[in-house]
């Protein structure tokens, strides 16, 4: 009699865990919301926004080789009372794409003791010409090898752009599906809390009754307990998981944001689990081409022909031709028949050095960068097919499980009804109910936890195939 009246006590002093069947009235956040504000906000999404600046920056510094420019010149010697000479230019310079340089300049000369060949007509000279290579500099040159290498730096900077925001979305899905896996994983805590504490209710009045004996009571007071310490680590997993999760969320003042309450993670019950449309080999084709490492070897090898296409044209001898037409003043005409035969000035500048020693070293390492690079080309390829189709097989392994264990889940279902319903009739025991229903909870965590890994594998063959980021 003692005994049955401190089991009594012990319930009716009890506190129930009421808190935990609460309305669910917080808003669904899906995995693109979460990506969309990750790129928008996340300071590692704005660091690669600026390799597009930069190379912006690149091509217009580049593009300046081909700026005009105006130069001038003044040089005069004035000596015991006298005037040796005054000499003047300005004009303007214009580089061309094809290596072709115009130029257009007026000059100015006098003195005294003025060198003959620098006599000029009292009202000045304007002079048009021309200077055009022939050897060196006429297929590339500097200018042009730093226009196309700042157009194939664009490109990969987009693709270490496109790497950069693959890896962050990589780590910030992981964090996601662990914040899902773990609400999925409460819910089925507060469930099993919700069914032990009906039990434990029953038990209670059945025993007030005399229909029960007071272990009952307390095998149902203990399975309590125990749903209650799993629930206090479910919600905990939970709340570590959202921290986990805010350390992507940001504004877009860039000040840190934490994730409450009203946002919540989707059921993973209601998430289709099945095998993308595309077979492995496509995902591995579509990779070997699209992937942004792959497209960032590619821009590089670009890069380095140029570089080898140079070194290659400073084999050839420098041969450049200049031609200008001088003029009596403003006047450059004059007589038009004899235009190109009178009234010019032209000139021809040779240079070959006799071993070319500096010119072979530099295209030699331009190939070997070639070669070396190409060899990374490959090894990259080699790992974009074997990560794609690690991770393909994971998500297939994944998918099998989750199969499996939904099953499993719904065999300890009919069990524990099974179970109940001799418990019902007398034929079982609390303790077999609870064995029963523990299992059931093991399978629907364990069910949780394959769903979850399987949509982290989801996004991780998205990642290997790199278009995790593709916009």
């Amino acid at each position: 009699m003692a005994r049955n009246k401190l089991v009594l006590w012990m319930i009716l002093c009890w506190p129930l865990w009421a808190g935990a069947q609460g309305g669910d009235s917080a808003r669904v956040y899906t995995q693109e919301a979460f990506f969309s504000r990750v790129l928008a906000n996340h300071p590692v999404a704005k660091q690669a926004r600026l390799l597009d600046e930069q190379s912006e920056a690149l091509e217009r510094q580049a593009r300046g080789g081909f700026d005009p420019k105006l130069y001038a010149g003044w040089s005069q010697k004035n000596f015991d009372k006298k005037e040796y000479y005054a000499l003047g230019e300005g004009g303007l310079k214009i580089p061309t794409w094809y290596g072709v340089e115009a130029k257009a300049a007026y000059a100015l000369a006098d003195g005294v003791y003025l060198n003959p060949e620098r006599n000029l007509p009292d009202a000045g000279q304007a002079i048009l010409g021309l200077t055009v290579p022939l050897g060196r500099g006429l297929v590339i040159d500097d200018r042009r090898a730093a226009l196309r290498q700042a157009a194939l730096m664009a490109q990969a900077n987009e693709a270490e752009r496109q790497s950069i925001l693959n890896s962050l979305l990589l780590d910030a899905a992981a964090a996601y599906w662990d914040w899902a896996t773990a609400y999925n994983q409460l819910q089925v805590q507060q469930r099993a809390l919700g069914q032990a504490q009906g039990r434990f209710d029953a038990i209670v009045e059945n025993f007030i009754l005399g229909d029960k004996p007071a272990v009952d009571t307390l095998e149902t007071l203990i399975q309590l307990q125990t749903r209650r310490a799993g629930l206090l680590d479910a919600a905990l997993a939970y709340r570590n998981a959202g921290l986990r999760l805010s350390n992507f969320l940001w504004n877009e003042d860039g000040a840190p944001l934490e994730i409450t309450g009203q946002l919540r993670p989707p059921l993973l019950e209601a998430l289709p689990v099945q095998m993308p449309p595309d077979n492995v080999w496509a995902i591995q084709q579509n990779a070997g081409q699209s992937h942004p490492d792959i497209r960032a070897y590619s821009a590089k090898l670009g890069q380095l022909e140029v570089s080898r296409r140079l070194a290659a044209e400073q084999l050839k001898p420098r041969l450049d031709v200049e031609y200008n037409i001088l003029g009596d003043g403003f006047n450059l005409v004059g007589n038009t028949d004899a235009l190109l035969t009178q009234n010019y000035k032209w000139g021809l500048n040779f240079e070959l050095p006799l071993l070319l020693r500096k010119e072979r070293g530099k295209l030699q390492l331009a190939r070997l960068k070639i070669q070396e690079t190409e060899y990374g080309l490959l090894q990259k390829q080699l790992e974009v097919r074997n990560k794609v189709e690690s991770y393909y097989n994971e998500l297939d392994n994944l998918r099998q499980q989750a199969a499996l264990a939904a099953e499993n889940v719904q065999s300890y279902q009919a069990l524990l009804q099974a179970e109940l319903q001799m418990f019902d009739y007398g034929e079982s025991s609390v303790f077999l109910v609870n064995s029963r229903e523990q299992k059931l909870i093991e399978a629907e965590l364990k069910l949780a936890a394959f769903r979850g890994k399987f949509f982290k594998a989801l996004t991780g063959l998205e990642w290997a195939a790199g278009r995790l980021a593709r916009e």
